[in-house]
């Protein structure tokens, strides 16, 4: 009676035993071939084929090895500055050290940011290996080593709005004075494309890689600061200022959660969704950062923060953030809300980003009135 059924699960599982081994032979079979062909040549042909291999799996493990070891990563890391000491706004006098003002904490931590990015850390976006992709598919559509890529990328957008800010608003008296010649310098170098290596084609020629031009930006960050200890530099901590630092946080965390909204909606692969990671780490990035620029605005805007008696929001703010930096499954999984198998890590990730974007709007809200 149950000869058939066991006949049955036998044929599924052979059936399965074939595919797999379809597949594991596909894989193989270019290896295979190639070692075939080795084989048949003589040393004359060998030894450059050796030594190309050889070079080949030298530089594969190298990017393998920066992709994966994260140097300096710490999301507490801006509390070793200790800026909850700091009693006085950014710009202003030191009464405790007479003709010095107090430097910049947002300076600081986003010249330290992309310094970890770029001198700590190998610029992934830009190196040969990775513009190179797997066998020419480009590394960010497949589920293998462009994390960390992500996560750097998410940061510098941060980067890139705070240089912005900065120069236009921050480091000049109402936009009535001229620009800091130091943050236009590093606000026009960190918008520099991302994934420019010595040598490309559009146009063709040499070129300066991009990790040259973030370095230069945060010379040229370090360099206000020490104006700024010497007083030689502006630093508007106004609230006007502070609300529209925060409304274009809030605006670029808009438009994160729109990106993990379409991704989780329109590709629901679960794990087998190789861009879910791209779009989960690149927020991650975003808030990394972020969190650590809100901690040192709010050493910048200590007056301000404690005048409108904004520290209870702007502490659940960071609390926000700090739970969704908590956040990191070894693997990324795009699954559909309802799932009970898959989880949907974007939406998850996108919940944070919301409830922090909503902090930012109810503080503009208070500083608006």
């Amino acid at each position: 009676m149950l000869d058939p059924i066991i006949a049955f699960f036998q044929r599924v599982f052979a059936a399965i035993g074939r595919g797999i081994g379809m597949v594991v032979a596909a894989i193989f079979w270019p290896f295979l071939a190639a070692h075939s062909w080795y084989q048949r040549r003589n040393w004359l042909i060998k030894i450059p084929v050796l030594l190309f291999v050889l070079v080949l799996i030298g530089f594969y493990g190298q990017f393998i090895w920066r992709t994966q070891v994260w140097y300096g990563f710490d999301p507490e890391f801006a509390q070793a500055y200790k800026f909850p000491a700091r009693q006085v706004a950014a710009g202003q006098e030191n009464a405790a050290k007479p003709g010095t003002c107090q430097n910049s904490a947002i300076v600081t931590v986003v010249a330290d940011l992309t310094d970890t990015n770029v001198n700590q850390n190998i610029w992934i976006s830009s190196s040969l290996i990775y513009k190179l992709g797997l066998f020419g598919m480009d590394w960010d559509h497949t589920p293998f080593f462009d994390n960390k890529a992500s996560f750097q990328r998410g940061a510098n957008q941060v980067a890139r709005r705070v240089a912005i800010e900065l120069a236009d608003n921050l480091g000049r008296v109402r936009g009535t004075s001229s620009i800091n010649n130091d943050l236009q310098d590093a606000r026009g170098n960190i918008q520099f494309d991302e994934g420019t290596w010595y040598f490309g084609t559009d146009p063709l020629g040499f070129k300066t890689p991009t990790p040259n031009y973030y370095r230069s930006a945060v010379e040229s960050w370090r360099k206000f600061n020490s104006s700024l200890e010497t007083c030689a530099a502006i630093f508007d901590a106004r609230a006007d200022n502070l609300v529209q630092l925060l409304d274009r946080m809030a605006s670029d965390l808009g438009n994160t959660s729109d990106i993990l909204r379409r991704r989780s909606e329109e590709f629901n692969a679960g794990w087998f969704d190789t861009r879910a990671d791209d779009r989960f780490w690149f927020a991650y990035g975003q808030l990394y950062a972020q969190y650590a620029l809100l901690q040192a605005t709010r050493a910048d805007f200590v007056d301000v923060i404690r005048d409108r008696n904004l520290t209870a929001i702007w502490t659940q703010m960071e609390q926000q953030l700090q739970g969704a930096l908590r956040i990191r499954p070894a693997i990324i999984s795009n699954g559909s809300e309802d799932g009970w198998i898959m989880p949907t890590h974007l939406a998850t990730m996108g919940f944070y980003i919301l409830r922090v974007r909503s902090n930012m709007v109810e503080l503009r809200s208070v500083l608006d009135r």
